[in-house]
């Protein structure tokens, strides 16, 4: 083959672009994202059906309130709401607190993984950082494209958040730190930001 007939070929090999590194980390870190947010609301609903399952575990049920023209309280939102979602009443309240407050850890240890793996902080993975936070995972790096790698990140972060396997991703994010990877400063404020 001559010279200038290879060195076509080589550049018309599909390389990825900068939006296609960018589209792996925001379309992971978005998705991790969304379930964190979902996982607050159901740590939330939990933590507020707990406690108010405390406070009336003794009562005797009360009458129905006259109904009047006034603002409902969120205590009144609670009185309807916690027992028709807890109809075991504390008991069940407690284990989705317990398994509600599980999974949001995983979601945000997950995050931090994500934000970890983008060493420099640039918002968006080299290939590099891309091959080692995939490593970590247990995933293969070679031949895939970025949304192949992006659906391998989501699908294992769904695997792991199913089964509440907090081992298997901290012994990712130590194999990443072994490698050199550090929480920034970025990453903490990324951090305290959705999960507050």
């Amino acid at each position: 083959m001559p010279l200038t007939a290879l060195i076509f070929s080589v550049l018309m090999l599909p390389m990825p672009t900068a939006a296609e590194s960018d589209e792996v980390f925001s379309g992971f870190t978005s998705h991790i994202a969304r379930q964190i947010a979902s996982d607050k609301h159901g740590f939330m609903d939990a933590q507020v059906c707990t406690q108010w399952f405390y406070r009336h575990r003794d009562r005797q049920p009360a009458r129905p309130p006259v109904q009047g023209v006034a603002y409902r309280t969120a205590v009144g939102d609670a009185s309807d709401v916690c027992p028709k979602r807890y109809p075991g009443g504390l008991d069940a309240a407690r284990d989705a607190f317990g398994r509600t407050q599980s999974t949001l850890s995983i979601s945000l240890t997950f995050y931090e993984l994500a934000l970890v793996g983008d060493r420099n902080d640039d918002q968006r993975y080299s290939g590099r950082e891309l091959q080692d936070l995939l490593e970590a995972c247990g995933l293969p790096y070679d031949g895939r494209s970025s949304s192949q790698h992006l659906a391998a990140l989501t699908g294992h972060f769904e695997s792991l958040h199913r089964s509440g396997s907090l081992d298997r991703l901290m012994a990712g994010m130590s194999a990443l730190f072994d490698k050199g990877y550090r929480l920034s400063q970025h990453d903490r404020a990324a951090l305290d930001k959705i999960s507050g």
